[in-house]
């Protein structure tokens, strides 16, 4: 299906590798002008030259108001446009409320959630022109619980609650906001995270085996896919919505499986 995406200026955020990598060549498939906005220059070195001469990566520390501002300066100064924006970099920190601290909680609601609100506010103005949207990468822990990751969910659940509230605020402009919610993915650092157990095949089976759909990992490439729909005209109706990619993970009985 052509997503129409041809030649459309697609913002993503931690698209340097993991899902946001994925995204961002699902974008280059679709012949889209993908925008890695991303810290991680090491990482994105191997995608650079597959974005090379219509994409383009801007090293940029999110956690900064000015510096996501600056890039999107550096955007506009090349495309002149911006159709889409996907916020997605973020990384569980680990703050939880025993062992965390208050200031340790703040600065992790910065981390994965602030830089959301930085790039939505920044492109704003250009979105309105191009009539363009937004999708939001979440996660099945702010709907869950995860446990010793207080900060980290706070941020994700904010995310789903800023999803709603941006679709209502921008109706006015047509501007479409959508939020997907991974659960297990299979990414570099899931599979570090596994390797990390003394039997790492044993725990991944007892993972997979409470995900209903073929009991596997959601793949990188299946989150990509949706989010390339919801970016695209083919979604034109879609708006507000929070997206399960997950083998029905989150909310299918576990005892069918």
């Amino acid at each position: 299906m052509d997503l129409h995406l041809n030649d459309k200026v697609i913002i993503v955020t931690g698209g340097a590798k993991g899902i946001g990598e994925a995204i961002v060549r699902s974008l280059i498939e679709e012949n889209a002008l993908p925008v890695i906005i991303d810290k991680d220059e090491q990482a994105a070195e191997k995608i650079i030259s597959d974005i090379h001469p219509k994409g383009l990566f801007i090293k940029t520390d999110l956690t900064s108001p000015q510096a996501c501002q600056k890039a999107v300066e550096e955007i506009l100064s090349r495309y002149y446009k911006i159709n889409g924006l996907v916020n997605n970099a973020g990384f569980n920190d680990g703050i939880g409320l025993e062992k965390g601290t208050p200031e340790k909680f703040i600065e992790s609601l910065n981390n994965n959630a602030g830089h959301f609100y930085f790039m939505a506010y920044y492109v704003l103005p250009y979105l309105k022109l191009s009539k363009g949207s937004i999708v939001n990468v979440g996660s099945k822990t702010s709907v869950t619980g995860q446990g010793n990751t207080s900060g980290y969910v706070a941020a994700k659940g904010a995310i789903l609650s800023l999803t709603r509230e941006w679709a209502v605020e921008l109706l006015p402009y047509s501007i479409r906001v959508n939020a997907v919610i991974p659960a297990e993915v299979q990414t570099p650092l899931y599979d570090l995270w596994i390797n990390s157990f003394a039997n790492p095949q044993e725990k991944l089976k007892s993972v997979t085996s409470k995900i209903p759909f073929e009991h596997r990992l959601t793949t990188p490439q299946e989150i990509a896919n949706t989010v390339a729909f919801l970016l695209s005209d083919r979604s034109s109706h879609t708006t507000g919505q929070w997206l399960h990619v997950d083998g029905g993970y989150t909310h299918l009985d576990r005892s069918i499986s």
